[in-house]
This record gives C-alpha cells, sequence and structure tokens, in this order.
C-alpha cells in the first residue's frame, strides 16, 4: 500500500512539473496548436478527449478529427441524457469521421445501491453527479496520462482564471479553447460549416443531464440553466475533489 502511494505521489508530481512547464512556454498557443503539440508530446495511447457532445463540442472535436481521427473520444452515457444528445452525437462522430468513441456508464451496482429508483438527482444532486459522472468519468480515463476537454473561461465564474494546461492528480488535462469566446466558438462554427448540436436552438448554452438542465435566460451566463435556482454550477468531475477519484487505489 505504501509503495503504491509512494508512485502515486510520484506521478502527481510529474503531472504537475509537465502541466506547469507545458503552461510556462505554451499556454498561449492557439488551440489547434496546442492540440497538435500536446499529441506530439504524449505517446499515443496516452491521451484522449473527454466530450459530453453538448452545445460547441463540435468545435473542439473537429479540430481533434483534423490532427488525429483515430484520438479516443471518451464519452459519459449518465443514462440521463436528452435523446438529442445520442442522436447529435452519433451524426457528429460520423461527419467527422471519428473513429475511437469509447462509451463509460455508470456501473449497475452502484447504481442499485445509490439510486434504485433514478429520482436520487431530486434529493441529492452532488451525490447523483458522483455515482453517474465522477466516478463514470474516472474509470473512462484510468488508461491515459493527459485529457483534453472544451472549457472555456467565459462559462463560469469558477473558471475564469483557468490555465491551458493543469494537473489533476497523477494527469494532465488540457482546455485548448480556455481562453476562446463565444464569437470565437460561432465563428469556427459558421467557417467550418459544423453540425449543430439541436438542443442550442431552444435555449440550451450548456447541456448536462435532461433533469437538471433548463434553458438559459438570455443574456445570463451559458451555465446558468444547469442546476438552476441551486448553489451549484459544477458537477464535479472538473473540479479538484475529481482528482481523488481519478488518482484512487481501485484505478
Amino acid at each position: 500500500m505504501e509503495a503504491k502511494q509512494r508512485q502515486l505521489d510520484d506521478d502527481a508530481r510529474v503531472a504537475r512539473e509537465t502541466a506547469a512547464s507545458l503552461e510556462a512556454r505554451f499556454g498561449a498557443l492557439e488551440p489547434e496548436h496546442a492540440i497538435a503539440l500536446s499529441c506530439g508530446r504524449f505517446e499515443p495511447g496516452e491521451v484522449a478527449v473527454l466530450s459530453s457532445f453538448g452545445a460547441d463540442s463540435a468545435v473542439l472535436l473537429h479540430m481533434i478529427s483534423r490532427i488525429d481521427p483515430a484520438l479516443p473520444v471518451v464519452f459519459l452515457d449518465t443514462g440521463k441524457h436528452f435523446g438529442e444528445i445520442i442522436d447529435y452525437r452519433d451524426r457528429l462522430v460520423a461527419d467527422l469521421g471519428l473513429t475511437d468513441i469509447r462509451v463509460v456508464r455508470p456501473q449497475e451496482a452502484a447504481l442499485r445501491r445509490a439510486d434504485p429508483t433514478g429520482d436520487l438527482h431530486k434529493s441529492d444532486t452532488d451525490a447523483c453527479c458522483a455515482v453517474r459522472k465522477v466516478e463514470p468519468m474516472a474509470r473512462g480515463l484510468a488508461p491515459f496520462r493527459a485529457w483534453f476537454t472544451g472549457r472555456k473561461r467565459f462559462q463560469a465564474g469558477t473558471r475564469g482564471v483557468m490555465p491551458v494546461f493543469e494537473a489533476v492528480g497523477p494527469r494532465v488535462r488540457i482546455n485548448p479553447l480556455a481562453r476562446w469566446t463565444t464569437a470565437d466558438l460561432a465563428d469556427y462554427m459558421r467557417r467550418h460549416d459544423l453540425r449543430e448540436n439541436p438542443l442550442v436552438a431552444y435555449g440550451y448554452l450548456s447541456i448536462g443531464c435532461f433533469p437538471c438542465t433548463q434553458p438559459a435566460a438570455p443574456g445570463s451566463d451559458p451555465r446558468s440553466g444547469r442546476w438552476a435556482g441551486q448553489a451549484k454550477t459544477e458537477c464535479g468531475i472538473h473540479l479538484a475533489g475529481a482528482e481523488q477519484s481519478l488518482a484512487a487505489s481501485s484505478l
């Protein structure tokens, strides 16, 4: 046990040093250059992209497809997605020629124990996200040393100073679009004629599970439709607490 903990500590130290070095040298790169550099920095099979196939996921996935369409794409199927998301995922994958889609789901035993009726979100949204998102994500990313996300600084106050390269436990999280604005995203979508998520037309500017997502009010924070009326702003997969799952001894 002590030897394994020492290894985890060493891996976390290496990830911190790697992320800090990359951020200092390449944190100002344009997204596509940051993606290309990262794919070259890590060995084949060491890096993936985590995608929700949400409101503007097409931008990052299009960039990935032009650099390495075989890069693993990890998709969390929480069991509570809008039906439109699954259809959009399949159509966008076909559009872009992505060839390695890895779907991870909550463990059935965990759902039977924590959410047997499927109504946990009504009483404890944090617990619901933990069993349906955080734990499955940890399993999905376990084989990799680094992963790409589509997070942007403008999306929420918790992301205002988000770096492009950051360490999470023993892994490096890469946010190539961190500095991009809504105008940058819209311009890229138009220039490349990318398929738009059908829920965007109905005001869903940030899309999570259907029980906890509603359209954002005009002019409001894009994530205002997530857990509306609650203090909760993140599902947990992008917060510091996720580090414990990503570094857990069970992985």
